[in-house]
């Protein structure tokens, strides 16, 4: 037996069935076996496996024992010649595993071997070659000396960065994404460290490797795609944690005295201080509009009253000053409140959206106004100024944002920000699959046309793939969908990499109904596919739900003498509008007699369900009800189970 490859998975389904359908391409002409350990996923990845890919040797664990523990079961089964820990996050070529095999058996000093692995976006991964974590390095690493000096020897030795990214070196540390070891090596070294549960588990296997008398090789002349981030979000505290905690248990193995005390040190700083920049970052990223808006609108109210109190009434201390303490914090959090709920935060760069959404909060606004007493309304025309700036405010951040951003304005002015400018690369068939599994999942997007991978003629391609680079640049396009039943892993990845990070790529895998991409590294990769992308997941549905929920909440309450009429459990009704005022129940949720009710995303138990009141037990039918829910929620669809159900709004769940 050549290779054994060894795939540990945690709820990642749909990355694993690509990796597993690139695995199946690499290892044509090899005597390999392939296992897959299943750390207790919920997502049906163990059925996924068993079902299409039955060839795959499986251990489906009852609880989740960590990487090491998890690659080590499948280690001690398999008898290939090399190991090779892979990612589920990953998609080979077509002959990476042939020129490693080889490349090995040229070396017989070899241990272990890494190869050359892009992002999603196609950028180049430097974590494909590193150096061991000494205390100097680590710290360079640690507190960003690294990323201010990548090519420099001494500053930058955990990235290797000084190493030509397309040569093959001598190096210290393999990454666990892509690990392939010499079954030889192992039985002298040992197998993974087990008191690592996640992360720094390929650095004790690699030193382990050298300390053995083996070398460590990087080997550019084949790649990989690692989708980073989506077994752990690595912009999460978690992961800083879980991490640095790994790199003190690497200290205190491997080191000793003054050295492993300051390493240990050394990362338990680092840990506090990407903690923090960790948490200001999620708090920036995931404020920074609100915040940028607040004190924009905020400022300019300030600065409108002095400019209209002087010009219109000829004083500028016209106003009294408690209208800046009470009245501008209130315009402005009901503006922002405004276009929360609209949905604008969630599309920023969605200017119709937006200026809605504006728009609602200043009709709001006026009809609060006008039923305040005239001591307290200070100026109509001072409040549609302000509302002229709050909307003129927005606009100048998106569009300073975007420019800052993507470099232009152009698709943000057409209104293009959106719908995506989409190429298909691929054959007729599997690009009207595309199509479909876009159009089902919700994903909207400006089709430009097709590429054929051959010499085809149609009026809806727009050239062969071959051209793609500058068919790309003549149309403008923004995101490639790339198809790979009918493309090689290695022309995806080749593209990828030519054309930059700038576009935004997709891979359609063989006959799966998942398109998937990941255009940042720090973040969780995106699946178009009907599975996944449900209505309910999408922030202004939760919103929108939440506020339904309290309002109907209120109008029971408000209308309980008249509702009874109609409701079976009399005492229960008033019960269940308090439960789900208070957070602790939704009108409606899912069928709980589901059995597949956990692979939907989470919802609080509901007063009613889409099958109440409908006679429905069998499971299938239940999790068909519950599944059409969630994909096409609207509020509207609460209304109408409601009045369907609402004989049932006393029962006590």
């Amino acid at each position: 037996m050549d290779l054994s490859v060894i795939i540990v998975n945690y709820n990642v389904r749909h990355f694993l069935e690509q990796a597993l359908l690139s695995v199946e391409r690499a290892i044509a002409g090899l005597e390999a076996e392939v296992w897959v350990v299943d750390n207790d996923s919920v997502d049906d990845s163990v059925t996924m496996v068993r079902e299409r890919f039955p060839w795959v040797k499986l251990i489906a664990n009852d609880d989740n024992p960590g990487f090491s523990v998890a690659n080590n079961q499948a280690i001690r089964e398999s008898s290939g010649r090399y190991v090779l820990l892979l990612n589920p996050d990953t998609v080979v070529e077509e002959d990476t595993f042939r020129r490693c095999v080889d490349f090995m058996d040229r070396h017989p000093d070899g241990g272990g071997l890494g190869v050359r692995m892009i992002d999603g976006s196609g950028r180049f991964l430097p974590e494909s070659k590193r150096g061991l974590p000494t205390p100097w390095v680590a710290f360079t690493k640690a507190f960003g000396l690294a990323r201010l000096f990548p090519a420099s020897r001494k500053f930058n030795h955990y990235h290797l960065g000084y190493l030509a990214e397309n040569e093959t070196h001598e190096v210290e540390i393999l990454a666990g994404a892509f690990m392939l070891m010499r079954r030889r090596a192992l039985d002298e070294v040992g197998l993974l460290d087990e008191n690592f549960f996640m992360y720094g588990e390929d650095i004790d296997l690699s030193y382990r490797l050298l300390k053995g008398g083996y070398k460590n090789y990087y080997y550019p002349e084949t790649s990989i795609i690692h989708y980073k981030g989506e077994s752990t979000k690595r912009g999460s505290l978690n992961y800083v944690r879980v991490f640095y905690q790994a790199m003190i248990i690497f200290a205190r193995k491997h080191f000793a005295g003054s050295q492993a005390r300051l390493l240990v040190w050394l990362m338990q700083l680092a840990i506090y201080l990407r903690a923090f920049l960790t948490v200001v970052a999620n708090v920036w990223r995931t404020f920074r509009y609100p915040l940028l808006d607040a004190a924009g609108i905020y400022l300019g109210l300030r600065i409108l009253k002095s400019l209209w109190s002087s010009y219109h009434f000829g004083d500028v201390n016209y106003f009294p000053d408690y209208i800046n303490y009470w009245h501008f914090p209130a315009y402005t959090v009901l503006w922002l409140g405004s276009i929360f709920l609209g949905g604008g935060y969630d599309r920023p760069f969605d200017l119709g959206r937006t200026l809605r959404s504006l728009g609602l909060g200043t009709l709001l606004l006026f009809a609060v106004y006008g039923l305040l007493p005239e001591s307290l309304r200070p100026s109509r025309a001072l409040l549609l100024l302000g509302a002229a700036w709050a909307g003129s405010w927005v606009v100048l951040v998106r569009v300073a944002s975007h420019l800052l951003k993507y470099g232009s304005l152009g698709p943000l002015l057409s209104g293009e920000t959106q719908n995506q400018r989409l190429v298909i690369v691929g054959g007729a068939e599997e690009a009207e699959r595309a199509l479909s599994l876009l159009q089902r999942a919700g994903a909207s997007r400006n089709y430009i046309g097709r590429l054929s991978p051959g010499e085809s003629r149609g009026t809806e391609i727009l050239g062969t793939a071959q051209r793609l680079p500058e068919l790309v640049q003549l149309y403008r396009a923004e995101e490639i969908i790339f198809c790979s039943a009918d493309l090689s892993n290695e022309a995806i990845q080749r593209w990828m990499t030519d054309l930059g990070p700038k576009l935004q790529y997709r891979i359609l895998p063989e006959a799966s109904s998942s398109i998937i991409g990941s255009h940042r590294p720090d973040q969780r990769g995106t699946l178009y596919t009907i599975d996944v992308n449900l209505r309910i997941n999408h922030p202004t549905q939760r919103r929108g739900k939440w506020l339904f929920d309290k309002l109907a909440a209120l109008l029971v309450l408000l209308t309980w003498p008249v509702l009874i009429w109609w409701v079976d459990r009399k005492p229960g009704l008033l019960l269940n509008a308090w439960r789900v005022l208070t957070g602790q129940r939704h009108w409606v949720g899912y069928a709980p007699e589901d059995p597949r009710v956990s692979l939907l995303p989470g919802l609080r138990p509901g007063i009613v369900h889409p099958a109440t009141n409908r006679g429905v037990t069998d499971p299938d039918t239940l999790h068909q009800l519950n599944l059409l829910y969630a994909r096409d929620y609207r509020v509207s669809e609460d209304w109408r189970i409601i009045l369907r159900a609402l004989s049932a709004l006393g029962d006590r769940r």
